[in-house]
Order: structure tokens, then sequence, then C-alpha cells
């Protein structure tokens, strides 16, 4: 504010210094209006870069506090939101969105209230000057709102078809890249490519139309200001040339009209502003929107540390918009402590048991129950730390081998991870690597080979000491003899907890206390394969 009231001071000192010191002949007052000069623009240039320090750490943190809500709210959607949702649109609207949506609430609040001060003061200041030119400056600002009135719909439009555009772009790149290695290998690159170049020239004349409009927006209401400052030079002149004005008058009244058109056209401008916040509000709005699946009781129930039967209480389950339920009535116990298989055909449903068993989702129909307790009433943290998976395709995040053994329990020490790494198998590469427990695994771990990952995902859950162990097609990515030896691992690492293995292989449910089949959507115990 101060700023903006120093900025305004300036053509009044130009003013007193053409009027009392050139023409009325005084130095002394031209030398104290310079001097006046200088020290506000030095004050105005220290207050200019204070704001501009509060204004970016202002501006971040309320970047990154919408990003991070955002982030978060995605955190708590279940698995079949992204199975149908593309990586590159959400990170679209991460990145894009979210950042329009940022700038318009910081700048164009900060540019609000500059641009109110400073038309205040230099509106005030041009009537007091001459109220018949400030008459002539403005008396075509009605038709400026009108034009921006007319061409707010459209804008709007374009820029929510660029936002698409951008997303697709997004989602192409997100998709192609993570999938290079099959592209090279089919001999794809020229046909990606081309759709690349297509995507990006829809994305082109979507932006030449949306730039079109804008510098419409802004180059309409710039001539209509023109002809304003024209009419003023003309009639003013005339008045200095009658003397009925001071030239210092003159000049000092077109100095604060150009200090008053600059706010005029900030003002419009936000006008068209809004609109394509709004556009990306709205795209943001449509994620967080989305409710999540699952939630935690209010009042949970406390998950006893003792391993409990396993209930699947007449549970049907079907996804949404998928027709027929792909599991229906599912009547089975797995007792404490014992090695489960589960066998079925592909798109059987086994790994949907998995997924209502670590609460991604609930069924529609009856009930899942650890020990005497039914799932919904367990925090859903606390309930899926009791719950480790490793699966096929083994999960590792960015980063160090000993911060992916220790994911799931961060506090976890060198020693304790060590200890880990050492039991299921995996000290002897890691030390063997460049720099052992602290060498980076790479983009999704493929510096590592299979087995390795998935000595490393044993390591992770034996950290995370679950009461129930999921091998979802652990070992299928795998050679005979590495299978046999994550196997006896995990029978002699986790004997005493209850292990659920989803198989294909029939050798895998040799050793089985209990074998289970799933088809046609229900799981039944396979004769002769009872508990012993």
């Amino acid at each position: 504010m101060t700023a903006s009231l120093l900025a305004l001071a300036q053509p009044w000192i130009t003013k007193v210094l053409i009027d009392d010191g050139l023409i009325g002949g005084d130095f002394s007052v031209v030398l104290k209006m310079c001097g006046l000069m200088f020290a506000a623009a030095v004050i105005a240039a220290g207050l200019a870069a204070l704001n501009r320090w509060h204004y970016v750490t202002v501006s971040g943190h309320i970047l990154f506090a919408l990003r991070a809500s955002v982030y978060r709210h995605l955190q708590t959607l279940s698995p079949a939101y992204f199975a149908q949702t593309r990586g590159g649109d959400l990170m679209a609207r991460l990145d894009g969105d979210v950042a329009e949506v940022q700038r318009f609430c910081v700048d164009s609040a900060l540019a609000l209230i500059n641009a109110v001060i400073v038309l205040a003061g230099a509106i005030a200041l041009m009537l007091l000057l001459s109220w018949q030119l400030s008459l002539i400056a403005f008396c075509l600002l009605p038709l400026q709102v009108l034009l921006l009135k007319l061409l707010r719909p459209r804008i709007e439009m374009a820029t929510r078809s660029m936002r698409e555009r951008t997303s697709a772009i997004a989602s192409f790149l997100y998709d192609t890249l993570s999938a290079m290695k099959f592209i090279q290998a089919s001999g794809g690159q020229e046909r990606e490519a081309g759709k690349l170049d297509q995507l990006q020239g829809n994305h082109l004349v979507q932006l030449r139309q949306l730039q079109m409009l804008n510098q419409a927006a802004t180059a309409l209401p710039s001539l209509l200001t023109l002809i304003g400052t024209i009419g003023v030079f003309v009639i003013g002149g005339s008045m200095v040339i009658a003397k009925t004005m001071t030239l210092g008058t003159l000049v000092a009244f077109t100095a604060y009209l150009a200090r008053a058109t600059g706010p005029v056209h900030t003002l419009l401008g936000l006008w068209v502003a809004l609109k394509r916040a709004e556009v990306s509000l709205s795209r943001v709005h449509e994620v967080t929107a989305v409710e999540a699946a699952v939630v935690s009781p209010e009042t949970p129930v406390e998950l006893s540390a003792e391993v409990g039967d396993i209930i699947f209480d007449n549970v049907s389950f079907g996804y949404p918009d998928a027709g027929e339920r792909i599991l229906k009535e599912v009547q089975v116990t797995i007792p404490a402590g014992c090695k489960a298989v589960i066998v079925g055909a592909s798109g059987a449903g086994k790994t949907t048991l998995i997924d209502l068993l670590q609460r991604h989702f609930d069924p529609q129909d009856g009930r899942i129950l650890l020990g005497d307790t039914d799932l919904r009433d367990l925090e859903l943290t606390g309930l899926r730390r009791r719950i480790a998976v490793v699966a096929q395709d083994t999960v590792l995040m960015p980063g160090s081998v000993a911060d992916n053994i220790r994911y799931a329990f961060p506090e976890a020490g060198h020693e304790e991870i060590k200890q880990a790494a050492e039991r299921a198998g995996a000290s002897q590469f890691i030390e063997n690597m460049p720099d052992g427990y602290h060498s980076e695994v790479g983009n999704r771990g493929l510096k590592l080979s299979g087995g390795q990952r998935q000595r490393i995902a044993i390591a992770r859950a034996l950290l995370q000491d679950p009461l129930v162990l999921v091998l979802d097609e652990a070992t299928s990515g795998v050679d005979t003899t590495t299978e046999l030896s994550i196997r006896e691992i995990i029978d002699d690492l986790f004997c005493d907890r209850t292990r659920i293995v989803i198989a294909h292989r029939s050798t895998l449910t040799d050793d089985a206390d209990l074998v289970l089949e799933l088809a046609r959507g229900r799981l039944e115990v396979q004769p002769g394969k009872q508990l012993q």
C-alpha cells in the first residue's frame, strides 16, 4: 500500500517541479523536487523487494498446501479409481490446474488490492486537477466492460478445451514413457511419435484460438483507452494553449491517467482470469469430489496382537458398472497360522479377495472378520500394516535399498534393516552393491533382478511384522531354483503367521494346509485338501 501511495506522489512532484520550479524560475524547488523523486524511488524499490519476498513465501505456501490437499485426498481413493484414470491427467491437474488456481488466488488478490488503491488515488487526484478531462478519459469504460462480457464465455470454453488437450499430452507421455521397452521391442517408435505430433497439432490449434481471444480481450480495451487518452491530449492541449490550464497540471494529469490505465486493465483482466481459474478449479474439484470407497470408523476397535482366523462370511462383491458380481456368497474360514493356497483362472477374483482383505474395497454383502473383529471396525492404517503383500510385480520406491526395506516401518534402525535382510537371504547381494544398503534401486527397482526384488520385499515384510502374509503370484516371475529358495525362506520366517498364497502352479499346493479353488465367483475347499 505504501509503495502504491509513493507511486501516486511522483506525478504531483513533477507538477510542482514544472510549474513552481521550471516555469516559476525557482531552482531550489527543482532541487527539492528532484531529491523527493529520488527518495521516493529508493523507498518504493525497497518496499517492492520486501513485497516480492512475502509474495513468493505466501504464494508458495498456498500452492504447496493446495497440491498437498489434493494429493492427500487421492491417497484415500481405491485402486479402481486409479485403474480408470490416466496418470498423466492426474499429473496435469496436480500441476497445471492447481497452479492456475493458486495464481488466481494470490496474484489476483494482490493485484486487486493494488489496483483499487492506485485507481482510487489516481481518480481522486485527476478529479482534483480537472473533472472535465477525467470525464473524457473514462467515458469509454462501459464499452470496455461490455466487450469483455461478450468475450468471457468464449475464453472459458477455449480454456477448458486447452486444459483437456494439455492433459491428453501429459497422459500420452506418462503412458508411453513407462512402456518404452515394449514400444521399442514392437518397433512402434514412429507410430507413437506420430500420435504425439497429432496431439500437439490439436493443442496448437486450441492454443492459437485461446491466445487470439486473450489478445482481443487485451487489445480492444487498450484501443478504447488510447482513444480516451487522445481526447485528453486534444482537450487538455487546447486548455494549456488558452491559458486555462498550466502545463504542469496537464503533465501531472496525463501521468495519473497512465497510472489509472494499468489498474483499469488489471481489473478488467481479472474478469477474464476468473473464468480461467474457474475452469481449473472445476477440474481440481472433479478429483476432490470423488468420495473414498472405504474410511476408518470414528471409534475403531483395537486389533488384537494374536493371529486370528480369517473368516469370509457370506461375502459378495462386484466392481461398479461391471454387471455380474465377481464374488458370490463366499463362505470360508482360513484358520490362524495355516498356509492356505488359493487357485483359480486369471480374472476369477483371487486378487480381489486380497483387496477386500486389505479393505481397498468393502463387500456389498456379507463381512470379513480377522479373529472376532469385522474389518470395517478396524482403523485402516493399522489393519493394512498387519497384512503384508508380496506380489509378482514387487513395488520398490525411489531411494536406497535401506529405504525400501524399512518403508512399512520407517523408524527401523540400520541394524534392524541389516538383520531383516540377512534373514531374507538378501544381505549378500546388497553388500556387493556399490554403496551397500545405501545403493539406489533405480526406477521401480529395475537395477535389480526379480529374485533380488522379491527378497527385499520379504525383508520389508519381516520389519512390517504382519499377522497375515499374502503371496500374490510372488514367485511366478523367477526361475524354479529361486522360487524354491524364496518359498523355503517364507515358510521358515513366517511359520507362525497366516500365509495366503495366490497361485497358478499346482506345485505350490503340495505343502499347503488348505487349498481353496475360486471359480465362477465361488470359493470352495478342494476335496482332500482340508486343514490337517
